[in-house]
């Protein structure tokens, strides 16, 4: 038996198995590091090849169910169906660490809070300043940042934590917990601070900090390509695109386009001290 394919999914790989057995081709799964190999016969390996490259493309099939029946192996590949969701969680907190899963849960929490009736409370309390002074400054300075936690719709809350979990879980791999907290807490300030003073105190949501993030990396992949962090253009693209027809007020719902703005001018910004930094110490 010859390594053929590694998947991330059990049923998916036993299934391909399957259909490979019903074709007279020995097969079978074995487990190597959360990853399910599919090994064949080592004579059958350029056959088996151009077979995967055609079940990829659907899965789903018939026919390839039908396999499944022939090897009496619907039960697993039904029952196995509960460890795409184990797998999915070990590969989520695999790529989260303390403080994007703290940021991921808190938002995650008041949402659900904001949405059984407490919203107009919630709000109250992570509102920006309504009067921005030094004596709320120092009595209140969750303020500052506690407008990020507050959202106000599932599209809203779900678009910006998973940008979040997907940009701070890399920063957070790559860097560590202590660069992406200072990254979520000076672009959390500067992107509510520039939106407070353009619209008032009206808004939350965490996309500033995740134009923040975007600009961090973006640029950090720029400026120190060593740290392994990068963007691919087209997404830096879109996503300035998108914040673009934001300003031109033509997207069918209100934007805090300065957050956004002023949260990847501070990411950017903070990308450039960080790489100064790690130059100064290596030199």
């Amino acid at each position: 038996m010859q390594p053929l394919v590694s998947l991330n999914q059990h049923n998916i790989a036993l299934l391909f198995s399957n259909y490979l057995n019903s074709l007279h081709i020995s097969s079978c799964v074995e487990e190597h590091q959360h990853e399910f190999v599919v090994l064949c016969a080592e004579d059958h390996l350029t056959q088996a090849r151009d077979l995967f490259d055609e079940f990829i493309k659907n899965p789903n099939e018939q026919k390839y169910q039908h396999a499944a029946w022939q090897q009496n192996q619907v039960t697993d590949v039904v029952q196995n169906g509960a460890s795409f969701i184990d797998q999915f969680k070990q590969q989520f907190l695999a790529h989260a660490g303390i403080v994007t899963l703290t940021v991921f849960t808190l938002c995650t929490l008041v949402f659900l809070a904001s949405i059984f009736g407490f919203a107009q409370a919630i709000f109250n309390q992570l509102q920006f300043f309504p009067k921005l002074s030094i004596t709320t400054l120092i009595h209140q300075p969750w303020r500052l940042i506690g407008p990020a936690f507050f959202h106000f719709s599932w599209l809203h809350i779900v678009f910006n934590i998973m940008w979040w979990w997907q940009l701070g879980g890399e920063i957070e791999k790559k860097l560590g917990s202590l660069p992406l907290l200072n990254v979520f807490l000076i672009t959390a300030i500067c992107s509510n601070l520039g939106q407070y003073l353009v619209s008032g105190a009206n808004f939350g949501g965490l996309s500033g900090v995740v134009y923040g993030l975007v600009g961090f990396i973006w640029w950090l992949g720029w400026l120190a390509p060593k740290k392994g962090l990068t963007l691919p253009k087209p997404l830096v693209g879109i996503l300035l695109f998108w914040m673009l027809l934001g300003f031109a007020e033509i997207l069918p719902m209100n934007m805090a386009n300065t957050a956004h703005l002023a949260g990847l001018v501070s990411g950017c910004l903070l990308a450039w001290f960080y790489s100064k930094k790690s130059n100064h110490m290596l030199s």
